[in-house]
């Protein structure tokens, strides 16, 4: 299958899952319900990746996954929080400030300074039409704000347990460590999902399509394209955002929300930068000898 199939794949799993989620806010508050996503998704991806096989796990590695664990589970926090008060592809359009500040910061040139003024201009029209629903929605802004502040955080220190630990080790780690972490505040509104069957299905089916699947598709979609082609292919996430909403939300985008999410979803592509011929030849060197001593 193409990557780009499996990335819009991806990208429609998880926003359904969000959907889901949606649907559970009237039995559970957004922020239980998204504790619960992480709890129950730790549990599944232990017994998937085994970390303990993955040793050894020295004080540092721990603290950088600790401290990466935390930053998801809180961006997922908010991002649920956020999609209580607004459309969820507008929420998600959003959110991509976070990845596209990440950009236009640690990089050079001018393609990472338009993407920010492109996702900026976005922004504004997407916050724009968001204001005028009333205080419901500014909660929700300032949600989803965190919400991009906690990815841009998610995507710094994932890059460094990335380089530490092997496949999905370090994301079982660190999304039982945010869920530890976080319980005291959002565990004891749980107690619902332990008497309700469907409740209880319904929270696993938000875990499975929004985390266990979508991560899963990426490390096969990462392990066939360079980091320049996974970053272009991030904005087919805002668009099957938008389409979850519109088909199963009902959340109908306007004209001007549709102008946003392009500018959104340009701004991502600005940020993706083509490698030269010899760096991308050393780089798929590199990944094919990883992958003979992984076989």
């Amino acid at each position: 299958m193409p990557a780009p199939l499996l990335f819009l794949l991806s990208g429609l799993t998880q926003y359904l899952g969000a959907a889901v989620a949606v649907r559970l806010f009237g039995a559970l508050p957004p922020a239980t319900v998204a504790w619960l996503r992480i709890a129950v998704s730790a549990v599944l991806l232990l017994g998937w990746a085994r970390p303990w096989r993955r040793g050894p796990w020295d004080r540092r590695r721990l603290v950088t996954t600790a401290a990466f664990g935390v930053v998801l589970a809180a961006m997922n926090v908010s991002f649920y929080v956020a999609i209580a008060h607004l459309p969820l592809g507008t929420a998600v359009a959003i959110e991509f400030v976070g990845p596209v500040a990440v950009a236009a910061v640690t990089g050079s040139g001018w393609r990472e300074r338009a993407a920010i003024a492109v996702a900026a201009v976005g922004v504004v029209l997407l916050a724009g039409v968001s204001l005028h629903t009333g205080g419901s929605a500014r909660v929700g802004l300032l949600a989803i704000g965190a919400a991009a502040a906690f990815w841009a955080g998610y995507i710094v220190l994932g890059r460094r347990v990335a380089g530490q630990a092997s496949g999905l080790s370090g994301l079982a780690v660190g999304m039982t460590t945010g869920a530890v972490v976080l319980a005291p505040g959002f565990a004891g509104a749980a107690g619902p999902v332990l008497h309700d069957l469907r409740l209880a299905a319904a929270v696993l089916a938000v875990a499975v399509c929004s985390s266990v699947v979508p991560y899963g598709i990426e490390q096969v979609v990462l392990r066939r394209v360079s980091a320049a082609t996974f970053a272009v292919l991030l904005a087919l996430l805002p668009a099957s955002a938008a389409v979850v909403g519109a088909v199963v939300l009902r959340q109908l985008p306007h004209l001007v929300d549709l102008v946003g999410l392009a500018l959104v979803c340009g701004a991502i592509a600005l940020t993706a930068r083509r490698e030269p011929p010899v760096v991308r030849a050393a780089r798929n060197r590199t990944e094919a000898a990883a992958d003979e001593g992984l076989g």
